[in-house]
C-alpha cells in the first residue's frame, strides 16, 4: 500500500495538476468562528443536558417556526429565517445529533470518520459556495474514485472511475492517447436502443458506454446498489453515466470542490449552536411528541422527514428505498500506514457483497495528530446496500412516482406545513442541491409569505 494519502503533485487530495487547476478553490478558504473564539476542538461539540435529553419542557414553548429534521434543510431555514426575519425556529431530530446524514465525528482513535457514509462537497452554484463559507474553512479537494475491475483476462485492475483513457487501456489493453480516439473508441462500443430511445437502464447503458464498461463497471455495481439489474430501472438512472474522453479522473466537475477543515458537523455547530433565535432538541420523535401534546405552539411546521411517513396514518403504501450498512474495521498499523490506494475505491464486480470500501484516514480534513502520523492505524468501511434501515436513495421507476404524486397533492392542501428537502420530496440531493433548495425557498417566504420551492432540482449524483 502507500506510504501516504492519495495525492498528486498538487498535494493531498488533489488531482494532477492539469485538473486541479479547475477548481476555483485553490487554498484554505472561509470562517469558523467557533474556532476562531478560541476553541480549538476538532471534533463535535457537547450539545449539553438540554439539547440531548429530549425534554421538550425545557425548550421554548412557542415559536414561529417547528422544524422536524437537523440537517441541512432544517439548518438553513432556520439560520436565514433568524438572520433575515428574526423569526425563532425550534428544531428537533429523533437522532442524537445534529447535521442530519452530513454528521462526522472522530472514532475512539481520533480519525475522522462519517457515520453514514463519505460525503464530497461540490458546486456549480457561486451562492451555495458564498453561503457555506461563512460557516467553516474549507480546504480544497478534487474527489477522485479507484475501482477494482476484471480485465479482458480476469485480473483485476485498480482503475480509475468514472471510466477514463487510462481505464480503457489498463483493462482492455489498448493504447488511446489522444480525446480523438477515446471518442472513436466509445463510437464503436455503443449499441443504439432497438426502438431510438433507451426503455430501461441497460439499454441507456449500453447506449452510453457499450457493453464492455457495462459489463465490467456499471451492471453489477447496479444489481448491488439497487438490488435490480439495470433492465428493471428507468433508463433515467444509467443514461447519467459520465463519458470521459479525457485522462481527467476527478467524480466532478463542478467549479468549488473542498471539505470542512473541521468536518460536516462544525459547519452546522456554527449555523445554529449560537443564535438565540434557534433552540434544538434531539432524541425528540416528532410524531410520538405530537400524539402526546409535548409541541410547542408555532405558526408553521418545517417537515424534512419522509413525506410517506407523514400520512402513514391513512394507510397509503410506503415509497421505495434503498438504505446503506457499514462494516467498519480498524486496521492496526497497515504497510505504509494505509489499507488502499484511494479514499474510495469501488467494487463493482459480483465476487464480493459490498460495493466500495472508503479509507477515511485518506482526507486531507483529519485532525492533527493524523494528520502528522501520530495515528499509525486506519478506518476502513465496507458499504452494503439494503432495503432496511435509514432511507438513503429514492428508488426510480413508474410505481414510486405514480405513488409520490398522490403525495404530493396531499402535501399541497396541507394548510400550515411546509415539506422540504430530500425526503419530502422523494428526490436524491446533493447537499448543494439540499442547500440551494432551501435558500429559494426561502426567498419565496420573504417575497411572497410562502415556503414554497422556486425550482425542480434534476437527481443528484445518487450512489456513488
Amino acid at each position: 500500500m502507500p506510504a501516504g494519502p492519495f495525492a498528486s503533485p498538487a498535494g493531498v487530495g488533489r488531482a494532477e495538476p492539469e485538473w486541479a487547476a479547475l477548481n476555483k478553490v485553490t487554498a484554505t478558504i472561509g470562517a469558523d468562528d467557533i474556532n476562531a473564539s478560541g476553541n480549538a476542538a476538532e471534533g463535535p461539540l457537547d450539545l449539553g443536558a438540554d439539547v440531548n435529553g429530549g425534554d421538550l419542557s425545557t425548550a421554548p414553548q412557542e415559536v414561529d417556526l417547528l422544524i422536524v429534521g437537523a440537517g441541512l434543510s432544517g439548518a438553513v431555514i432556520a439560520e436565514r429565517c433568524s438572520k433575515e426575519l428574526g423569526m425563532t425556529s425550534l428544531i428537533v431530530d429523533k437522532r442524537d445529533h445534529i447535521g442530519g446524514n452530513c454528521y462526522d465525528y472522530l472514532d475512539s482513535h481520533g480519525i475522522r470518520c462519517s457515520k453514514y457514509g463519505a460525503h464530497l462537497f461540490h458546486t456549480q452554484y457561486e451562492r451555495v459556495w458564498e453561503y457555506v463559507k461563512q460557516f467553516s474553512e474549507w480546504v480544497p479537494f478534487d474527489h477522485r474514485v479507484r475501482g477494482l475491475v476484471p480485465d479482458k483476462d480476469g485480473t483485476k485492475r485498480l482503475v480509475p472511475i468514472p471510466p477514463t483513457q487510462a481505464t480503457v487501456n489498463e483493462l482492455f489493453s489498448e493504447n488511446i492517447d489522444s480525446e480523438e480516439k477515446m471518442q472513436a473508441w466509445y463510437d464503436a462500443q455503443r449499441i443504439k436502443p432497438p426502438t431510438g430511445e433507451p426503455q430501461n437502464g441497460e439499454e441507456a447503458a449500453l447506449s452510453r458506454v457499450g457493453p464492455l464498461l457495462y459489463d465490467r463497471v456499471f451492471k453489477h455495481y447496479t444489481k448491488k446498489q439497487w438490488d435490480k439489474y439495470p433492465e428493471e430501472l428507468d433508463a433515467s438512472v444509467l443514461l447519467r453515466l459520465p463519458c470521459r474522453t479525457t485522462t481527467d479522473d476527478r467524480y466532478f466537475g463542478d467549479p468549488w470542490q473542498a471539505l470542512p477543515l473541521r468536518g460536516y458537523t462544525r459547519i452546522f455547530e456554527n449555523m445554529l449552536l449560537n443564535d438565540p433565535n434557534v433552540a434544538i432538541r434531539l432524541n425528540v420523535d416528532f410524531f410520538d411528541a405530537r400524539e402526546k401534546g409535548l409541541l410547542p405552539k408555532y405558526k408553521l411546521l418545517v417537515y424534512t422527514g419522509q413525506i410517506d411517513t407523514y400520512y402513514a396514518a391513512m394507510g397509503m403504501p410506503k415509497l421505495e428505498y434503498r438504505s446503506l450498512r457499514f462494516e467498519e474495521e480498524y486496521v492496526d498499523e497497515p504497510e505504509g500506514g494505509f489499507f488502499q490506494e484511494a479514499m474510495v475505491v469501488n467494487h463493482p464486480w459480483h465476487d464480493v457483497p459490498f460495493t466500495r470500501i472508503v479509507e477515511y484516514k485518506h482526507m486531507p480534513i483529519q485532525p492533527t495528530a493524523v494528520r502528522d502520523g501520530r495515528v499509525k492505524g486506519t478506518l476502513i468501511a465496507r458499504e452494503y446496500s439494503s432495503a432496511e434501515g435509514e432511507p438513503y436513495y429514492p428508488v426510480p421507476n413508474p410505481s414510486n412516482r405514480a405513488l409520490y404524486e398522490r403525495y404530493a397533492e396531499l402535501a399541497a392542501k396541507e394548510e400550515g406545513v411546509a415539506f422540504v428537502g430530500r425526503l419530502a420530496s422523494y428526490k436524491y440531493f446533493n447537499m448543494d442541491q439540499a442547500i440551494l433548495n432551501a435558500l429559494e425557498m426561502f426567498d419565496n417566504l420573504k417575497e411572497t409569505g410562502k415556503l414554497e420551492p422556486k425550482r425542480s432540482f434534476g437527481p443528484g449524483d445518487g450512489p456513488k
